[in-house]
């Protein structure tokens, strides 16, 4: 018959073998989720905005109040003079964009690891995306790599932050200003991410983010705009709003524009939201913080690297692996964790650099012509994987995981318990 003494030797050892072999895994229940309101900061504050705007029979922006109070609180927020609300990320992209007013064929650089929206904001205008490789810890645009694709049609370059983290902005504005270029912020997943002391949005010439379901803060769809250039910012409120006149003069409209209106719903839930943006990052930050003390202890790890002049407001908290020291693969690692009910990927948005889409990759914009990229419009530009290393390393390399607000210190000891399973058994 067995001791207890060897029974619980025997339930210890079983506890600290992998799911993957059968042990019991560090994580049975899901964790929260920004798809729904386990992982959502939504309440009482957008019904009861929601509730006023239903009321009021004005659901549309013009004669509202919602989307100028909140236009005028983000803008308190961020500290900037000009907020625009808009329908989309996207959407805030393609303003910004259509208020640089640029000809077509014109040039603008941006990175290889983005959203597609980043890319539409581009090609809608008419203009040629050319695509800077990525600094590996990160995979934000390396501005090491910026300087051999500027040419005399560079016009603009989008800064992406991306999972949250800043770029690094020293080195893009020093590049941007001494070529004569328009910095537009792709901060769709950065609210209060911060460069150096100064947020991000606030330091290029426009400042773009989303209010997509998983991001920050959200209205399920919308975008936002800001900048503290007076002249942008009456091109872009007009842009957005099919560049209609405005003023009272009765011009009619004045040059080509679209319609990404914010409605009153979407302004009384973004306002509710913006109220919250501070607690909302309060807690991802101190969970997010919480997880890189742990993973820094184990063997093997890389846990998120964080620029020194950056603060990071973690959308995605991302990870990499030391392969040799750990003595196993990515695919692996990747295989054990998620065993463990930890539900972290590799690689983003396909996994691929972005101009390998084959939309992009194979120049298809526009019906069945290379438009904007054929002459006399534009220029042919290949896009091979091979000329971004640093991409295809990253992706491959990166894991990643959506990070919200719901997650609590229990939830990080879970990640925490399941990932030293995993690394002390690969270092064994």
């Amino acid at each position: 018959m067995k001791t207890s003494r060897s029974t619980n030797r025997e339930a210890t050892k079983l506890a600290e073998q992998l799911a993957i072999h059968g042990g019991p895994p560090a994580r049975s229940t899901p964790f929260t989720s920004v798809g729904d309101a386990s992982g959502r900061d939504l309440g009482d504050e957008e019904i009861a905005l929601l509730t006023e705007v239903v009321r009021s029979g004005n659901l549309g922006r013009h004669g509202g109040k919602m989307v100028p109070q909140f236009e005028q609180e983000y803008a308190a927020h961020q500290g900037v003079k000009h907020c625009l609300g808009v329908t989309s990320g996207t959407a805030a992209l393609h303003t910004a964009v259509g208020a640089l007013q640029l000809n077509p064929g014109d040039e603008i650089i941006t990175t290889t690891v983005t959203d597609m929206g980043t890319v539409i904001a581009i090609l809608q205008q008419n203009h040629i995306p050319i695509f800077c490789d990525v600094d590996r810890r990160t995979m934000n645009l390396d501005p090491g790599k910026l300087e051999p694709l500027i040419t005399d049609r560079t016009r603009a370059i989008i800064a992406v932050h991306l999972f949250g983290q800043a770029c690094d902005m020293d080195a893009i504005m020093d590049i941007a200003r001494r070529d004569s270029l328009y910095v537009i912020e792709d901060c769709a997943q950065a609210h209060d991410a911060e460069w150096d002391g100064r947020r991000v949005g606030t330091i290029g010439d426009l400042g773009c983010f989303s209010l997509q379901q998983s991001k920050q803060i959200t209205t399920g769809d919308g975008g936002i705009v800001i900048t503290n250039n007076d002249d942008l910012a009456d091109r872009a409120r007009m842009f957005h709003d099919k560049f209609y006149d405005r003023s009272g003069e009765n011009r009619g409209v004045l040059r080509l524009g679209v319609n990404y209106r914010m409605t009153e719903l979407q302004g009384a839930v973004a306002l509710a939201q913006t109220r919250k943006l501070d607690s909302i990052l309060q807690r991802r930050r101190g969970t997010a913080e919480l997880l890189t003390a742990y993973l820094q202890e184990l063997p093997g790890l890389k846990p998120l690297w964080v620029h020194p002049k950056a603060r990071h407001s973690y959308w995605i908290y991302p990870f990499q692996i030391d392969e040799e020291a750990l003595g196993c693969s990515v695919a692996d690692f990747r295989a054990a964790i998620q065993a463990e009910g930890l539900p972290w990927g590799t690689g983003y948005a396909g996994g691929i650099p972005i101009c390998m889409y084959p939309a992009i990759r194979d120049h298809k914009a526009y019906g069945d012509s290379s438009f904007p990229w054929e002459a006399p419009y534009g220029r042919h530009v290949e896009y091979r994987g091979a000329d971004y290393p640093g991409t295809l390393w990253a992706q491959a390399n990166t894991f990643v995981m959506n990070w919200n607000e719901g997650i609590i210190e229990s939830d990080v000891a879970d990640m925490a318990h399941g990932f030293r399973k995993v690394t002390e058994h690969f270092a064994r």
